[in-house]
């Protein structure tokens, strides 16, 4: 009877290394290099759609109006931001009412693509110039009242300033501030009480009473109690009662004649001889520089709203941003009312 020698058992094959472990470096018999450290792969980087999808749901506190800002669907929205949560395991959006309103991390989150996506344009805008000089654009929302009787007029003396500045005014009429989030810098009545924002009143102001020449003309010999004969027009925020107080006159509302929502509005239509009317004197300045209004009397009033001019700290583009704001400092210091302006009626 014959034996048979039994087969040696095939060798053990080497242990599997999980898809998920990082790799080292190997040394002599596959053992790690002295010093080599565990290198782990970079986090996977989401598409530029989701990206730009989390930043505009932020800033609008809406899928539907990021979806018709980016031209897509309010689902293909919220697949993007779905899809980012799943991948980082947190959650970026929660309902609040009527509004999708960004979580602490998703705040954050949008606020650092913005700033990315902000440079990302810089740097294509300088790489499609070439050698040109570098543009920055510089979004600013202003009130519009400010922005038509006092900054517009002003603009040619900026491009002396900043050259290379591409300004994209945006027009604001509400009290309450727009979201601070969706420009560079915002010049409104009201500050923005949130971390991170830099707030600076930009102008202490007082209210005078003004009105035409043409008008002043048809009533000779006038003199500051025959004010109440005038057109007496109406400011929907400031009432004429103070400043008629102020001027030692009755203090009398006017109960007919136009109201207007926007100063520059009133000014214009002081100018056309229509009406007295009150306006905060930084505004009405360059019209009595003119000659196209006089100030009424002597009385002055505190101006009761502000111009604060804000921005968002570490914006990319704060130089720019601080360069602008000192160019409207120079402004107002230098828009004083010139000697030899005499007030009509005293």
């Amino acid at each position: 009877m014959t034996s048979r020698t039994p087969k040696p058992a095939p060798p053990a094959a080497p242990p599997s290394i999980p898809a998920t472990a990082a790799t080292v470096a190997d040394g002599p018999a596959g053992a790690p290099a002295p010093g080599a450290t565990r290198q782990r792969a970079a986090p996977h980087l989401p598409a530029l759609q989701a990206l730009r999808a989390v930043e505009a749901a932020a800033r609008h506190r809406s899928f539907s109006r990021a979806a018709q800002e980016l031209s897509l669907t309010h689902s293909a929205i919220s697949h993007h931001i779905r899809a980012l949560e799943a991948s980082l395991g947190t959650k970026l959006f929660q309902r609040a009412a009527h509004l999708m309103m960004p979580t602490s991390v998703g705040a954050r989150l949008a606020e650092r693509i913005r700033d990315g996506l902000a440079e990302l344009q810089d740097g294509l805008r300088e790489a499609s110039n070439g050698c040109a000089p570098q543009v920055i654009r510089l979004e600013v929302s202003v009130m519009a009242d400010l922005a038509n009787a006092w900054l517009i007029r002003r603009l040619p003396s900026l491009r002396d300033v900043l050259p290379g500045l591409d300004l994209h005014l945006r027009l604001h009429a509400e009290i309450s501030p727009p979201d601070p989030y969706a420009v560079d810098v915002g010049i409104w009545h009201q500050r923005v009480d949130l971390p991170g924002f830099a707030c600076h009143n930009l102008i202490e102001d007082h209210v005078v009473a003004v009105a035409s020449p043409a008008l002043l003309a048809r009533y000779p010999g006038f003199t500051l109690a025959d004010l109440p004969r005038l057109p007496m027009l109406r400011f929907a925020l400031r009432p004429w009662r103070d400043w008629l107080e102020a001027a030692g006159l009755p203090p009398s509302e006017p109960e007919r004649g136009p109201i207007f929502q926007d100063a520059g509005m009133l000014l214009q239509s002081a100018v056309a001889g229509q009406g007295a009317a009150t306006a905060r004197l930084q505004l009405a300045r360059d019209y009595l520089a003119s000659g196209e209004l006089v100030q009424l009397g002597t009385a002055r009033i505190p101006s009761s709203l502000h111009y604060w001019v804000i921005w968002r700290e570490a914006n990319p583009r704060e130089k720019t941003i601080q360069q602008f704001h000192a160019w409207l400092q120079a402004q107002v210091a230098a828009s004083s009312l010139p000697d030899g302006v005499r007030p009509a009626g005293i």
